[in-house]
């Protein structure tokens, strides 16, 4: 396995100073994020589509410090009711028009969630109860999501995708191993998971039951913790709604690997990952208030080296 970094962790840092950085500390490939929800710091998607010599000397840069691009990440909502939704379907193609144009053939993404009939916003159904869930529910996935998606897998291999890497995750059509399997089956194998256990942990489920569930359709991994405050939890529940930020006061926190669960927890991750047929990145996403970006990916990386055996530089 290799150890990758969604670019995004380091977001605060220029292009450059980013690529100095994760190469010193010994990541070893890149997830780009090209939109969506991402800030975008490090990819002038537009730039890059239409000039080839941005995209030959964005590339060098890549490559002179021993890196290279693994995958390129639009998450975001293309399903969204109104111009938020065909905003980000914009950003999803034209990612996936420039991974062609890079030679990068894995892309990585989010379901995306459409509203009900009629609805504004977003609409994450996760109840039986009211009567009326079953209709939205119906309507998202059969009116909505299954035509996008398979015309989307069109445009993909029109573009040399080889893999479309769906994030299971909260406020998404697809958050859990059946969901992401309903997609699969109405699309075939070009769709497949980025498997992100810090999702499942605050939602209740075993990460590593799931990768047996998912055997052969994990195309990506993230590499994410999160710490349940069995103090607050256990007053108000998983469920949570305050500010990422509010850190002492929610029921759950994403942390820097190790935070959460410890290392054993992470040595089985690795070992079900390769007894099940993935031996490719771990793809460090940072997302802990708690500590400063560079070092909880140093960090990260010192515990995957660990739990890989492999020799740590840091």
């Amino acid at each position: 396995m290799r150890i990758g970094l969604n670019t995004d962790s380091l977001g605060h840092l220029p292009f450059d100073e980013m690529l100095k950085i994760v190469a010193q500390l010994g990541v070893e490939t890149l997830e780009l994020c090209c939109g969506g929800w991402s800030s975008v710091p490090h990819v002038n998607l537009d730039l890059l589509l239409e000039n080839e010599s941005e995209r030959k000397n964005f590339l060098s840069k890549i490559h002179d410090h021993g890196l290279e691009i693994d995958a390129l990440n639009c998450s975001g909502n293309q399903l969204a009711p109104g111009e938020r939704g065909k905003s980000n379907d914009r950003v999803v193609r034209n990612t996936m028009k420039l991974a062609r144009l890079l030679g990068v053939r894995r892309v990585v993404m989010m379901s995306g969630l459409p509203g009900g009939p009629g609805d504004q916003n977003a609409n994450w159904i996760t109840t039986a109860w009211p009567p009326e869930c079953h209709d939205i529910l119906r309507y998202q996935w059969e009116d909505v999501a299954i035509p996008y998606w398979r015309d989307l897998v069109h445009h993909a291999r029109e573009n040399g995708i080889e893999q479309i890497c769906v994030e299971q995750h909260a406020h998404q059509l697809v958050y859990n191993t059946e969901t992401f399997l309903r997609l699969r089956d109405t699309t075939g194998g070009i769709v497949g998971v980025n498997f992100d256990p810090s999702h499942a942990f605050w939602m209740g489920g075993d990460p590593l039951r799931s990768i047996r569930q998912l055997r052969g359709a994990i195309y990506h991994v993230h590499a994410k913790d999160t710490r349940i405050d069995s103090h607050n939890s256990e007053i108000n529940t998983l469920l949570e709604t305050k500010p990422n930020d509010r850190v002492t006061e929610r029921s759950w926190n994403y942390v820097t690997l190790g935070y959460g669960h410890a290392e054993l927890w992470w040595r089985d991750f690795v070992i079900q990952l390769k007894q099940n047929g993935y031996d490719d990145v771990l793809s460090i996403e940072h997302e802990d208030y708690s500590l400063s970006p560079i070092e909880g990916v140093r960090k990260s990386i010192y515990l995957l080296n660990n739990v890989m055996e492999r020799k740590s530089e840091i």
